[in-house]
């Protein structure tokens, strides 16, 4: 009965989305602003694929309606927490007499995502924690929720999405949603970049308790912080001191671990009160093969040379496309919008300049994805570096990446 009455309230918040598509279709002008309050309304109520995709569709700033878009932005940061009654059922069924284990667990919750939510807890020795609790029953609706919105996905053909890009959206979020599910991988992700980043002082992950987690419950020390999106009006020393650890870490994390922490939504970041960045969730990282990491430096070569030709062929090889590739004036806009990142000198991440640029050539990049045919795990990968590229952004960032890339460019030729 709970499987049918999400698939009845999938389909009827599908109904409502596509009546609003059809009106645009013929020349109506929808009301953005509430279709986006319903999205929100009942997406943070069901959470699961449905909320992750609308929070993956509220990044598409240059396909989305201005309204829609602000709405279903709000998914990331005030999602409606799941009641008390139903996360304490599983929190029970993990630990059996919760006042055995912990002194106090606050109701309310800190975090609120699409498959589970951030509670602080205090042991009985008086050591604060959190506990990430997994939505109750979200594993055993997970598939069938999977189709509906399959379903609802082939709604973006009206707002002219190629299906060879939403075929390839949908297989990057079933697998990632059940990667999500799997907290015993999340705890040896932390266990495994504590140990790895423990040389990095400015570089904070909290740690986790195996003798407190389970299948639905990672427990973790608590770590204080303020959220990367809450930073944007800090000191700007701060801001790029953090700016200056993230590309550090990421650039570690890819060339020397060949790994990428795939989830880069700004509340997965914050600075911590001696000014360290800290790095929340580790429930999506994906692995990066070293011949796929000189393929992309290949194709940066390429695009910083201007070569289309060799941007192409770099691109067919890093596997960004298999179809017959992009227009070559495509390429060279691209090597335009790109290439002032990459001049010698300290360039400003928060250049209105290069975000215009980058802006006007998407929806170009979104005409071409039928010929470009990403497969999905190009399209995970291509994704995460855009969400880190855009929390440098948040923070201001100042970064000569000029210099950064010259030795691993050298490193790709050898």
């Amino acid at each position: 009965m709970r499987e049918r009455g999400r698939t009845r309230r999938l389909l009827g918040l599908g109904a409502r989305t596509g009546g609003a598509l059809l009106r645009t279709r013929l020349g109506g002008e929808p009301d953005w602003r509430a279709l986006g309050e319903a999205l929100f309304e009942g997406l943070s109520e069901l959470k699961g694929p449905a909320m992750k995709l609308a929070q993956i569709m509220a990044q598409w700033d240059d396909l989305l309606p201005t309204d829609l878009a602000d709405e279903l932005a709000r998914l990331q940061r005030q999602a409606e927490p799941m009641p008390w009654a139903s996360i304490r059922e599983t929190l029970v069924a993990q630990y059996g007499d919760l006042d055995a284990h912990f002194r106090d667990i606050e109701r309310r919750p800190f975090a609120s995502a699409s498959m589970g939510q951030v509670h602080r807890a205090v042991t009985r020795e008086g050591e604060t924690l959190v506990l990430k609790v997994q939505y109750p029953g979200l594993a055993e609706v997970l598939e069938s929720d999977l189709v509906q919105v399959r379903r609802l996905m082939r709604l973006g053909r009206w707002l002219r999405v190629p299906q060879a890009r939403l075929d390839a959206l949908f297989e990057e979020l079933a697998a990632s949603l059940r990667g999500e599910l799997d907290y015993h991988a999340e705890a040896e992700a932390l266990a495994r970049y504590r140990a790895r980043y423990a040389h990095l002082e400015a570089l904070v992950i909290p740690e986790p308790l195996p003798e407190l987690s389970g299948p639905r419950v990672l427990a973790m020390r608590h770590v204080a912080g303020t959220p990367l999106r809450e930073l944007e009006g800090a000191d700007a020393e701060l801001r790029q001191r953090l700016a200056t650890v993230l590309a550090d870490w990421l650039t570690e994390e890819l060339f020397t671990h060949g790994e990428l922490h795939a989830d880069p939504h700004a509340g997965n970041f914050a600075a911590d009160p001696q000014g360290r960045l800290v790095i929340y969730d580790l429930g999506a990282v994906i692995p990066v093969p070293e011949a796929r990491l000189v393929a992309m430096m290949r194709l940066l070569e390429a695009t910083l040379a201007g070569d289309p030709l060799a941007m192409d062929e770099a691109l067919l090889a890093l596997g960004g496309r298999q179809g017959q590739g992009a227009p070559l004036s495509l390429y060279r806009e691209a090597a335009e919008a790109v290439t002032p990142l990459f001049r010698p000198g300290a360039q400003d991440f928060a250049d209105v300049r290069i975000h215009r640029r980058l802006r006007e050539l998407s929806p170009k990049v979104w005409a071409a994805m039928d010929r470009l045919q990403p497969p999905a795990d190009t399209l995970l990968l291509s994704r995460t570096l855009n969400g880190h590229y855009w929390n440098l952004v948040r923070l201001g960032a100042r970064l000569d990446m000029h210099a950064r890339t010259r030795p691993l460019l050298a490193w790709a030729r050898h």
